[in-house]
């Protein structure tokens, strides 16, 4: 018995046994297959995420590869246009004499919004209806129907002397814009009668073949076109043989730089990186090459086309660049192409169809240098039988005639070229007893001249800088010429200006051995050393609009068609996309001095390094996306270039840190903002004795474009306050 029981006991435990060792293999089992899951989980995820970055990578390649491929594009495009340059010319039409004599249009009179009346209140909105049925009975309906009535016709009146004073205020304003119109009309069209009159005496005399009037002419039709590429120079001279019937050019041609050095560029995969392929230097001469052949048969084209009465027999043309001599330092005119036409043989050339490098050297006989790259010269074509030139003009880079220097008032000094001011202000003080001659352009150092005065007791070195300003100097100025003074081991130093000083300049100046020569002391040496020159005095051409109407009065904004929109403090505009291509910064005030600077902002309102600290010695940012014109204060802007990482351009002005002004001495200033679809904005800050640095206004990153916000806040401790509120490092 004892037996059986045992036996059935041990039978209980090796099946409870049995039963462990399975639910064990079970959670074995369980956990194995839980595992085996999770591990082909894994394997799945990270394929996932192996496949998201090779895509990933696939689209980064891919957009490096579109940018490489659209920067080709640009660059293919250049090309294009380099070789499309006679072409371009040939496309155009040919300037006539009648282009002097167009007419001028003047718009009929537009009131705008002053021509609106003002709408005179209606006494039917302001009845109040009267009680009925059983409140016609009740007294207290009555009173109250009475007080309504009577409040209405309180209103009323008050609403219709208002109106009436509008419109009186309306009539006065349209009275006042018509008197401006006529006064702007009249002025118009006598302006264009002497126009009128001055271009039928220049057909005149070019059909009678007057030598100056035939100069102007040619100059007239050399300037009308303007479809040149960017950076070709409309630089030169131009001379008239009235004995010989030919023009003799003097033509600038472009530098070796319009032709792109890199062919194309291409995306490294191995090495994520953009390579640039470099065209050849011997494609980059042959291009260069036909560039400027292009560029000389496309004047001698031009000036042939607008000469339909066949006045000019023969055109010589030189076209030259300035070098720099390796062999002196000093910069040199080098002659590059030289050609004589006749006209009958040029104009049987068919240009649309000639290979202009060989058009110009075998088919004209012209002369074209073999490495103009290195500026290797050829010798200038002239006249075979030299008689006297009896007409020449200069044409200036703005395309304004710089004068001759002798007769008259002389040339304008605004107007005239750098090298020729330079020139013209050594000479100067030459004839007062110095030894002087003019740097090169390059690498000199903020020196324009040296001089040297040859007493052996008061004499010594002298350095001269000449600035054809039509502002205000600024201060700065007045120091870079007291440390070039040091650096150059001279005596004295000499700053001429076409312009003024302020009390800021002429302080800095005290006591130290520097000259100040404004504008009216310039006219006046000169003409005692029996040199010319003027400062402006020509009429310009009145407005080509006439002024805007714009109706004055409570609420609204005053600006118009034609005018730019005035901004409060705070309040911000955003600009269309075409206006962003490029902005126009101009601040302008009077009275004391004040310089523009600009700030380029990370996120966080602080500058990424000094260099995005733009002003007077650091005037470029972003490879010229911001630049500042700082003796005009003037900047431009190109945001849609500027790289993500600028947020906002703070526009400041300071004043003269050597000065004890503030802002309240700056007087009617003004912001004005001009964009390049021609919108514009303007903005008045406030003139607080408080401060002396002010941020007058921002441009900043919104919602993928950009906004324009007036701000007129300023710092008490001036461009220190300003730079340091901004990251800038200041010692």
């Amino acid at each position: 018995m004892a037996g059986r029981r045992s036996s059935g006991v041990l039978a209980m435990l090796a099946e409870a046994q049995r039963e462990q060792h399975r639910r064990e293999e079970a959670r074995r089992r369980a956990a194995e297959a839980d595992r085996r899951a999770y591990e082909r989980a894994q394997r799945e995820a990270q394929r996932s995420a192996a496949q998201g970055r090779k895509e990933a990578l696939r689209a980064y390649q891919q957009g490096r590869e579109a940018d490489a491929a659209r920067r080709t594009a640009e660059l293919d495009a250049r090309v294009d246009r380099l070789r499309g340059v006679l072409a371009a010319g040939l496309a155009g039409p040919a300037f006539h004499p009648a282009e002097l004599q167009g007419p001028v249009r003047v718009p009929p009179f537009d009131p705008g919004p002053l021509g609106v009346p003002v709408p005179m209140p209606d006494q039917a909105w302001y009845l109040v209806p009267p009680p009925v049925g059983a409140q016609a009975a009740d007294p207290a309906a009555r009173r109250r129907f009475d007080a309504e009535a009577a409040q209405a016709r309180a209103r009323y009146e008050q609403d219709w002397y208002a109106a009436q004073a509008a419109e009186r205020q309306r009539l006065g304003q349209l009275a006042e814009y018509r008197a401006q119109y006529d006064a702007w009309a009249a002025e118009r069209l006598r302006w264009a009668a002497g126009q009128a009159e001055q271009a039928a005496g220049l057909v005149a005399g070019l059909r009678a073949g007057d030598p100056a009037a035939v100069v102007e002419y040619f100059e007239t039709a050399l300037r009308w076109r303007d479809d040149w590429p960017e950076g070709f120079p409309v630089e030169g001279a131009l001379t008239w043989d009235a004995a010989a019937r030919r023009l003799v050019v003097e033509r600038r041609l472009p530098g070796a730089e319009v032709v792109p050095a890199v062919a194309r560029l291409r995306y490294v995969k191995a090495d994520d990186r953009e390579a640039e392929v470099a065209r050849s230097a011997t494609e980059r001469r042959a291009l260069y090459r036909e560039v400027l052949a292009q560029c000389a048969l496309r004047v001698l084209d031009a000036l042939l086309r607008a000469d339909p009465g066949g006045l000019v027999e023969s055109v010589v043309l030189n076209g030259f660049l300035d070098a720099v001599d390796p062999a002196t330092g000093r910069e040199e005119r080098r002659t590059l192409v030289a050609v004589a036409v006749e006209r009958t043989a040029f104009r049987a050339l068919a240009l649309d169809r000639v290979s202009a490098v060989d058009c110009l050297v075998e088919g004209l006989g012209g002369r074209l240098s073999a490495r103009p790259e290195k500026a290797a010269p050829v010798k200038p074509e002239l006249p075979t039988d030299p008689a006297p030139m009896v007409a020449a003009s200069t044409l200036a880079p703005d395309g304004m005639g710089a004068g001759d220097g002798d007769g008259g008032d002389g040339p304008d000094l605004f107007e005239m070229d750098p090298i020729a001011f330079e020139e013209l202000i050594a000479e100067l003080f030459r004839r007062r007893g110095l030894r002087t001659s003019t740097t090169a352009r390059s690498g000199d150092e903020g020196v324009d001249v040296l001089a040297e005065d040859p007493d052996p007791i008061t004499g010594g070195r002298i350095v001269i800088q000449a600035k054809r300003y039509r502002h205000t100097v600024p201060p700065a100025a007045v120091r870079d010429l007291d440390a070039t003074m040091v650096r150059q081991g001279a005596n004295r130093g000499i700053l001429v200006t076409t312009s003024g000083f302020g009390p800021g300049s002429r302080r800095w100046a005290e006591g130290k051995p520097l000259t100040l020569v404004d504008g009216p002391t310039l006219v006046r040496l000169l003409h005692e050393q029996g040199l010319s020159g003027r400062l402006g005095g020509t009429v310009a051409a009145p407005a080509a609009a006439p002024p805007a109407a714009t109706r004055r009065g409570s609420g609204g904004s005053r600006s118009a068609a034609g005018r730019a929109q005035e901004l409060s403090p705070g309040q911000n505009v955003r600009p269309e996309p075409a206006e962003l291509a490029e902005l126009t910064v101009v601040f302008g005030s009077t009275g004391a001095e004040a310089d523009l600077t600009l700030l380029l902002l990370a996120e966080d309102g602080r500058v990424r390094s000094d260099e995005d600290f733009v002003f007077y010695h650091q005037p470029t940012a972003e490879g010229g996306a911001v630049t500042l014109r700082q003796e005009e204060r003037t900047a431009t802007l190109r945001p849609l270039d500027l790289p993500g990482t600028v947020h906002r351009v703070a526009i400041s002005v300071n004043m003269d840190a050597d000065s004890d002004t503030t802002c309240a001495q700056l007087r009617d200033a003004e912001l004005r903002v001009s964009g390049a679809a021609g919108g514009g904005w303007s903005f008045r800050p406030p003139a607080d004795p408080a401060i002396s640095a002010m941020l007058v206004a921002e441009l900043y990153r919104n919602g993928g474009g950009w906004k324009l916000r007036a701000v007129g806040q300023g710092w008490a401790d001036g461009l220190a306050g300003l730079a340091r509120a901004h990251g800038v490092e200041v010692a």
